[in-house]
């Protein structure tokens, strides 16, 4: 509730105070971390000392770090709110929409199109290479053999090279180009016209069917126009990215046709009408966090008492979103819908599942 991130704590709060307004018979007892892990620990702390029954937050990764061993000592069952699913463990849960969530939804959507062999051509940094394990995950799971993955520092140099290297350019054009060079030192006239027509022989495509990135911006147009230089056939190649890409301001425009996985945009107008009318402005994406884990609060901390084996449930839970379950490992599942970028908007090609055991869950 202080701290750089006090803007954020409040849209938590209020919707967290949405599924659990006065005479719920539940009580929020609020605590601040003040953004940091050293705070998200005393508030923690606090937590047991209160003897408060359910964690909802923190926010971030290194918060949910500290307050993971301090909960669990107590028992404490957690609904984080960080996506970094490497915090997931026994009674420890991270709600917030994972790149290990929204690439295996697209690998599965690949896959029922008949494509199997994935590269990706990543940014090197901390979200490249988070989706780049996702993709190593995502196909290991699904038995398809391990990903070509070519990571990049800044700059339109280092993606032109990388974007060469990931499609092996050289040894797919290297052949057609010594048998040219070999027809034209023959000197002759035959020689010449050999050399014309083995220069007009379609290079063999890359050795992979499905190219995941995760630039935006100017970095996410670069690519997008020194693919085709090395003939990265889009109507060949699916391209697939992260769920960012639904804004339009993430640069997403210059890679129409590609796919992103992402919730149902129709799941969560429940809450944007309840949001708007109780705090006159639309519920921003966080919110639907707050509120989904208050919502599970509810159902686990009832009149009836406490039944905390409810959490993992084989048939999950339907919130905001759309589905997820909580798995007992403290890994969460969810159901996004498969998107693909048109110059119109997004249009949606494949719905999210709508529980366990369907493609995609």
């Amino acid at each position: 509730m202080t701290g750089p991130r006090a803007e954020l704590g409040k849209v938590l709060l209020q919707g967290a105070q949405l599924a659990l307004p006065d005479g719920s018979g539940l009580t929020l007892d609020v605590l601040d971390t003040g953004g940091t892990a050293a705070g998200a620990a005393t508030a923690a702390h606090a937590a047991v000392t209160n003897g408060d029954s359910l964690i909802l937050g923190p926010l971030t990764s290194a918060e949910t770090a500290a307050v993971a061993p301090i909960a669990r000592g107590a028992g404490i069952p957690v609904l984080a709110f960080t996506n970094d699913a490497t915090q997931s463990q026994p009674g420890i849960w991270p709600l917030g929409i994972s790149p290990d969530q929204q690439i295996r939804r697209l690998v599965v959507a690949a896959q029922a199109q008949g494509k199997t062999q994935f590269a990706a051509l990543l940014p090197d940094s901390d979200f490249g290479r988070a989706m780049a394990t996702a993709l190593a995950n995502a196909t290991q799971a699904a038995g398809l053999q391990p990903p070509n993955v070519r990571m990049h520092p800044p700059g339109m140099a280092a993606i032109t090279a990388a974007a060469r290297d990931v499609s092996d350019y050289a040894d797919r054009r290297g052949p057609i180009d010594a048998k040219v060079k070999a027809a034209r030192a023959l000197g002759t006239a035959d020689g010449r016209r050999e050399a014309q027509e083995l220069a007009k022989t379609p290079i063999p495509p890359p050795s992979f069917n499905v190219l995941l990135l995760a630039d935006t911006g100017d970095a996410l147009q670069e690519i997008a126009a020194v693919l085709p230089y090395y003939d990265v056939d889009r109507s060949v190649v699916q391209i697939i990215g992260p769920a960012l890409w639904a804004d339009p301001a993430s640069g997403s425009g210059a890679v129409h046709g590609a796919w992103y996985a992402a919730p149902d945009s129709t799941t969560r107008s429940n809450l944007e009408r309840d949001y708007a009318a109780k705090y006159g402005a639309p519920p921003p994406p966080l919110a639907d966090l707050a509120f989904d884990s208050a919502s599970i609060a509810k159902v686990i901390l009832g009149p009836r008492g406490s039944d905390i084996a409810v959490l993992t449930q084989p048939g999950g839970f339907v919130g905001t979103d759309g589905w997820f379950a909580l798995l007992s490992d403290g890994q969460v599942r969810r159901g996004l819908a498969v998107y693909r970028i048109e110059r119109g908007g997004p249009e949606l090609i494949d719905p999210a599942p709508q529980s366990a055991g369907t493609p995609g869950s």
